[in-house]
């Protein structure tokens, strides 16, 4: 804890605070005895990883300068103390019993823990020391010395192994640390300096050492799992390792100087070469069998394992890090080896798959070697589908065994029945029409086995053809009944967490891919309950629960109401801010909240009394902006007058809260919804949102939007929705232009107004018709028509403009309304459905926009009118500035207004 502690005080002390911490460190490391040194240097590995961990330039240039200083010393050190170690251990081995050497044990213990810190000190320094030379192309020195010194480190310790097994516990302990630690810091240089690596007199013997003992083992290695994981990973770390992929690009001819693209070329071919020469065909064909036929296959243990517990059994095999178990892990290898080389690969695989059939005909049901190796050929050919297709009907194998051995219902065949159910879900691609019907029954009958890992895998299996686009919910529909049940069932009958994880995700993908779910409503809702009882302190699981429950309630859309019983008290935890898994599960709650709103018929009061919550959620953060701003625009629609009535303080704080604080997406998300409020209620809202609508003409007359897209559509949208209530309700904006709060903002903001702030707008108006829909186009033309009836001189200055917008409106006509779309419009509802079960706040919001005002009135009439209105007001000024007009301008007006 001191040692941590230390390491923290350094993070933010040193350099400028605590310059001699390494300096002191070192000067105590000359005269320690074996545990102060040992202390020393567990003090000394907890700094330099905090201080690793600092990004900043200069930190990293901190961090190089105390590896120079360092890295000399701990590298002597480290080679001194593993002579001293495996002289000790050679004096042990040679003198069992010996009292004498038995003393000396607490001392050599020391000086292995002290090793092993040195070791993980070495790591640092290579790794973090050193810009990677992946990007700098420079050859890192200390890769070259070190590495080849780690791998013999290791093949020195591995003899003893078996030797201290039974004898020396704690020192066989040390051993396994020791090697699989010196396996690790390998892969990490290798990783992080790839080049330097691939030099022969590295990157050779290492990669040599662990091929011979991946595919011919000593048998005390073949007992050391997490050492031959490590091998694996090493191997695979290479195989995978992008900077040794030959290149393919050319280089310019002529070119004099050498590109740093063209050193990484040079590197790459140098380093494949090598690559070559170690691995030959002869070597990946053999790499591949022992895979397949070693590695892959189940031994007594795992079955003891399976037997003992078939849930955890899964749950390890298939779902645990690769790197933590031998099986997994060789898997992970195969695929890679598979990848490079599928073309030489593919066929071998298939001989080795028709070979392990044949040798185990599908009626045989005792666990032979026969059919644990056929086992392991169906896991072989499950992982790498994409490629073997090209070699194995799937339907051919299908028909002819896959299906034969789902029909044989001995326990013992629970392990081919695992791996066919995998099979299923990996195969999904290759899968045509006349052999999904089939398949889809084989799964179902999977997910009603006996054993908990074969209905876990055919669990998973069924969530991908689901989820597959070629899904046939035709084929599927008379299997739902049943499917449901087995899912209720299993939920039921598993204990762990992850399973119970697994199943709630195909039940949420079910109810996102089938029509066919107001039958199985009610079941549904039970065991959601009981689901949601269960996982209290379980915020993944809960988290799971909410995506399945918001496309129950898409699944239902107008019936929806009915679940609201189970629904609306776990949505109002999940939207809880100061609940204790707010952190976790707000997301999720606030996109079921929007689902749950978007396909209501009518407000409920229980949903009218949330909205204050959106409030809470947007003062804290911004994290959920767009869906927030969704959920306004539902309340709006849904819950009109009386929401408006409960509620109009909350908006306008809302509305207030994001405009002005949030980037120009956040507010063009927002415009939307404030238009369609005040189109909803132009008498009662513009008073209500007035501080929003300054910052809105706040944002209208500031500069800068010339060369921002975002800029000029926020602007645009903004000038838009003051258009709107120019026409709605001329009184109010020209009260709320005239207002000196508004001229004191502008000052605040630096805009500098030198005309009256409404002809200010005016500009924008004709300055932005362009940069928006035809819709709002109507709009600014039928707002700049009732500027004409202003008694203002500068009218008649801009009036050939006006006419000119107006005109060229009226002229262009309006598109459909469809292209007027809210931010909620991209619902994921409609994607699932379909246009014939349209959440219902889309249908209203339709409506709402046929219904719009500025669609009745005529915008010929209203410029025909103003315009007798405006020469009425200016008399002979008015002609002088019509007659200014360019004739050709002036023939268009005719024709837009039907004048002879």
């Amino acid at each position: 804890m001191l040692a941590v502690l230390i390491s923290k005080i350094a993070r933010f002390d040193y350099p400028r605070e605590w310059p001699e911490l390494f300096s002191f460190l070192a000067q105590q490391l000359q005269s320690a005895d074996v545990l102060t040194s040992h202390r020393i240097f567990m003090i000394l590995f907890r700094t330099l990883k905090e201080l690793s961990t600092k990004r900043l330039t200069a930190d990293q240039r901190t961090f190089a300068e105390i590896s120079s200083h360092l890295f000399e010393f701990c590298w002597r050190l480290w080679q001194s103390d593993i002579q001293t170690i495996l002289h000790g251990f050679s004096t042990i081995s040679q003198s069992y019993g010996s009292s004498a050497v038995e003393q000396h044990h607490d001392d050599l213990y020391l000086t292995c823990e002290r090793w092993l810190f040195c070791l993980k000190i070495i790591c640092q320094l290579v790794i973090s020391g050193f810009q990677s030379d992946a990007k700098c192309i420079q050859e890192i020195r200390p890769v070259k010395e070190v590495s080849p010194v780690l791998l013999n480190a290791a093949q020195s310790f591995l003899p003893y192994y078996t030797s201290f097994q039974s004898r020396h516990p704690k020192f066989w302990d040390f051993i396994k640390k020791a090697c699989t630690k010196l396996m690790k810091v390998l892969v990490a240089i290798q990783q992080r300096h790839p080049y330097s690596f691939g030099d022969t007199c590295v990157l050779q013997p290492v990669l040599n050492f662990c091929l011979n003992k991946i595919t011919d083992p000593e048998p005390d290695v073949l007992s050391f799992a997490q050492f031959l994981i490590k091998c694996m990973v090493m191997v695979k770390s290479v195989l995978e390792c992008k900077e040794y992929k030959p290149s393919l690009t050319g280089r310019v001819m002529d070119e004099n100087s050498v590109t740093l693209e063209q050193m990484k070329k040079n590197n790459s071919n140098a380093v494949a070469g090598v690559l070559t020469s170690l691995l030959p065909k002869e070597r990946i064909v053999l790499l591949c069998n022992i895979l397949i036929r070693r590695y892959f296959v189940l031994n007594s243990s795992d079955l003891e394992e399976w037997y003992e517990n078939s849930e955890a059994f899964h749950h390890e095999q298939d779902m645990v890090q690769w790197t933590e178990k031998l099986r997994p892990c060789a898997e992970a290898l195969y695929i890679v080896l598979f990848e490079n080389h599928s073309q030489l690969l593919a066929p071998i695989v298939v001989s080795i798959l028709q070979e392990a059939m044949n040798g185990c005909p599908t009626s045989v049901t005792e666990i032979t070697p026969g059919l644990l190796l056929k086992n392991a050929a169906y896991g072989a050919a499950a992982y790498v589908y994409y490629e073997l297709s090209n070699y194995l009907s799937f339907k051919d194998w299908f028909d002819g065994a896959l299906s034969l051995e789902l029909s044989n219902d001995h326990p013992n065949m629970r392990i081919i029945h695992r791996k066919v159910a995998l099979i299923l879900g990996q195969w999904v691609s290759e899968i045509k029409n006349d052999t999904k019907r089939p398949v889809y029954c084989a799964l179902i009958r999977l997910l009603q086995d006996k054993d908990l890992s074969v209905r876990l895998a055919a669990c998973r299996s069924l969530c991908l053809h689901v989820e597959d686009a070629s899904f046939s919910e035709k084929d599927f529909s008379d299997l739902l009944p049943v499917c449901w049940v087995s899912c209720f069932n299993l939920v039921k009958e598993v204990q762990e967490f992850d399973s119970k994880v697994q199943v709630l995700n195909l039940i949420s993908v079910l109810l996102g891919h089938v029509n066919e779910v107001i039958p199985y409503a009610n079941n549904l809702m039970q065991f959601f309950q009981m689901v949601w009882e269960e996982s209290s302190g379980e915020s993944l699981l809960q988290i799971q629960l909410l995506i399945a429950l918001r496309n129950f309630v898409v699944a239902l859309g107008y019936q929806s109401p009915s679940c609201y019983a189970m629904l609306l008290p776990i949505l109002q935890k999940g939207i809880d801010i100061n609940g204790p898994d707010e952190l976790n599960l707000l997301e999720d709650s606030m996109l079921l909240w929007e689902a749950t709103i978007s396909h209501a018929p009518t407000m409920v009061p229980q949903l009218l009394a949330y909205f204050p919550c959106l409030v809470e959620i947007l003062e804290r953060n911004f994290d959920q902006l767009q869906v927030a701003v969704d959920i306004t625009e539902g309340y709006i629609i849904l819950g009109g007058r009386e929401f408006l009535s409960m509620h109009a303080s909350s908006v306008a704080r809302l509305l207030d809260l994001i405009v002005g604080n949030v980037n120009d997406r956040g507010v063009l998300s927002t415009l939307p919804v404030i238009d369609i409020l005040i189109q909803c209620f132009p008498t009662e809202v513009p008073p209500l949102i007035s501080s929003t609508l300054q910052k809105l003409v706040v944002i209208c007359l500031c500069g800068g939007d010339d060369k921002d897209p975002s800029k000029t559509a926020v602007k645009a949208s903004s000038a838009a929705i003051l258009a709107r209530i120019w026409v709605m309700n001329t009184n109010y904006l020209a009260q709320l232009t005239s207002e000196p709060s508004l001229s004191s903002l502008l000052q605040q903001t630096g805009v500098a107004i030198e005309d009256n702030i409404l002809l200010c707008l005016v500009d924008i108006w004709l300055d932005k018709v362009d940069n928006v829909s035809s819709h709002q186009k109507k709009t600014f033309g039928l707002a700049l028509s009732i500027i004409l009836t202003l008694r203002l001189p500068q009218v008649l200055d801009k009036l050939d403009q006006i006419l000119s917008v107006c005109t060229s409106v009226i002229l262009g006509g309006t598109d459909d309304l469809s292209e007027e779309v809210s931010s909620g419009d991209a619902m994921s509802s409609s994607r699932i459905h379909g246009e014939d079960s349209l959440p219902s706040k889309e249908l209203r919001r339709r409506q709402i926009k046929l219904s719009d005002p500025i669609n009745q009135l005529s915008l010929e009439n209203s410029v025909r009118e103003n315009l007798q209105t405006c020469s009425a007001l200016h008399g002979e000024s008015f002609n002088s500035a019509m007659a200014r007009m360019h004739p050709a301008s002036f023939a268009q007006l005719k024709q837009a207004l039907k004048m002879p």
